[in-house]
């Protein structure tokens, strides 16, 4: 009829393709909206009589007729004889489409036949779904693993997008549609694309096909060591939290960790919400790149640099420090100095004039406080502080007001051993001691007993009026000293560092 049909390459089978030129035995279908016939390579009887409907009723074989007109419930089709096709077995959704069918030359079937009442139902959409079955039995037969194919986006689901590849369906998952994380599949496709696809997988015996488009490009990974850098400075996104870190993705398909430990110089991060969420952008040092497993590990504290690098210039041993309490331990109490530099403060060392056994009788946590830098040891990341010495004693007032070779008034604690060299320990007032080497002498028991009357009845008052120089009034020089006495010492050394006074008797 100088007119040309169309016959889908997908009803051949691999290596049957015709050439141009080549006679091919096909059957008319019906017109397309284009105009042209659809071909089927299907053998499609055209009845003439009654003889050839019922055989092709038996058999149940599929035949030609035209859509003559449309009625209530269906359509009238010409089979030879006058046939009703019902809108349900039409093959079409609504009833525009049903009146396009008007006219056209179908394919169908006959599902009811009544010679006597001359009485004929036919099928259409049967003869479709089978046409259409085996058109992707062919086509599942065509694909191979490994193959790239061109197909169709068909729909498209939460987890993936369902692919047309010329009558059969592929999957493809969202994980395998780029190398980067993908929320939804419509952030990469739409439905009707054209794409080029991978054959991933073919399951025979569940007829699925798996595809991937990421796998047409370049894996990030290939060149991940070349572009990442121990050391470098890095920008990425954060991808998600575990309970052990947090994934950033660095470029598409590159992902790296920020575990725990890297993320705080200054506080123990328990878990990463403390410190990140979901699609923050942060700044990160790579730490370590491990192309052959695919992980970089990323360090948070690391760009922000390192407080402890010159501790040991900004906390010199000798000075003053204030900042609250953080945290206490059974032997002391920690001390912030700055973000991420502490430093501990001894039990010992919290208080001059008790002892304290826990910290927390005296401090509490957040409170200010101030101390003494004792030592710093930067490799450690230790700095031991002291509060108790920068409060001030009366031997500290005692050391300040006076100096060497000063004469002082003082009660000796105890009186030298006649075969010991040890010095004698003189209190010079309350809690204040020096110490006097004393050449050992015996006195005299008259002696004896009027210096413990005057220890007992004036010490006080002497203390009082002649505490700094000269010698208690009234007193005697004995040529021997015994403990309780009351005598005047020369001062022969200070030392304020070791807090030690050394005298001698006058």
């Amino acid at each position: 009829m100088k007119i040309e049909g169309v016959l889908p390459v997908a009803l051949f089978r691999e290596g049957e393709l015709p050439k141009a030129g080549d006679e091919v035995p096909v059957s008319i279908k019906g017109r397309n909206q284009e105009g042209y016939y659809e071909l089927s390579l299907f053998k499609i009887a055209q009845p003439k009589d009654w003889s050839s409907l019922e055989r092709a009723f038996e058999e149940k074989a599929a035949i030609t007729g035209t859509v003559t007109g449309a009625i209530k419930g269906g359509l009238t089709v010409d089979v030879g004889v006058r046939a009703f096709m019902p809108a349900s077995r039409s093959g079409v959704r609504d009833a525009a489409e049903m009146e396009k069918l008007v006219g056209q030359e179908i394919v169908c079937r006959i599902i009811k036949l009544d010679v006597a009442d001359e009485d004929v139902v036919v099928d259409r959409r049967a003869v479709i779904e089978e046409q259409e079955l085996a058109q992707r039995e062919q086509r599942y037969a065509q694909v191979r693993e490994g193959d790239v194919v061109q197909g169709t986006v068909r729909s498209l689901t939460e987890y993936g997008a369902f692919v047309d590849l010329g009558g059969v369906d592929g999957l493809l998952h969202i994980s395998d549609m780029a190398w980067n994380r993908i929320t939804k599949p419509a952030d990469v496709l739409s439905e009707g694309q054209q794409v080029e696809v991978k054959v991933l997988k073919i399951d025979s015996e569940k007829r699925r096909i798996s595809l991937g488009l990421k796998q047409l490009q370049k894996h990030p990974w290939d060149d991940a060591a070349e572009r990442f850098k121990t050391g470098e400075r890095v920008r990425g996104t954060v991808t998600r939290l575990a309970d052990f870190g947090a994934f950033v993705e660095l470029e598409a398909g590159i992902e790296g960790l920020i575990h725990l430990s890297e993320m705080s110089w200054a506080k123990k991060v328990r878990k990463p919400s403390d410190i990140l969420k979901q699609g923050d952008v942060v700044d990160a040092v790579i730490l370590g790149v491990n192309a052959g497993e695919r992980r970089i590990s990323l360090g948070l504290k690391q760009a922000l640099g390192d407080p402890w690098a010159d501790a040991a210039q900004r906390f010199l041993a000798g000075s003053q420090i204030e900042g609250p309490v953080t945290s206490f331990t059974k032997f002391g109490a920690f001390i912030q100095l700055t973000e991420g530099v502490e430093g501990m403060v001894h039990v010992s060392e919290i208080s001059a004039d008790k002892h304290i056994h826990h910290p927390q009788d005296v401090l509490r946590k957040g409170e200010q406080v101030k101390a003494l830098v004792l030592a710093v040891d930067a490799e450690k990341r230790q700095i031991r502080l002291s509060m108790k010495q920068l409060i001030p004693t009366s031997l500290d007032e005692y050391l300040a007001e006076h100096k060497v070779g000063d004469v002082v008034s003082g009660r000796t604690v105890e009186a030298p051993k006649s075969d010991s060299h040890e010095p004698v320990r003189v209190e010079l007032g309350e809690g204040i001691h020096g110490y006097c080497r004393i050449a050992s002498a015996t006195p005299s028991s008259a002696e004896s007993q009027a210096e413990a009357k005057v220890d007992l009845a004036s010490l006080s008052s002497m203390l009082k009026a002649r505490w700094k120089t000269g010698a208690a009034p009234g007193i005697s020089k004995p040529e021997a000293i015994q403990s309780g006495q009351i005598r005047s010492f020369r001062i022969t050394r200070l030392d304020i560092a070791a807090k030690r006074i050394e005298l001698e008797m006058v």
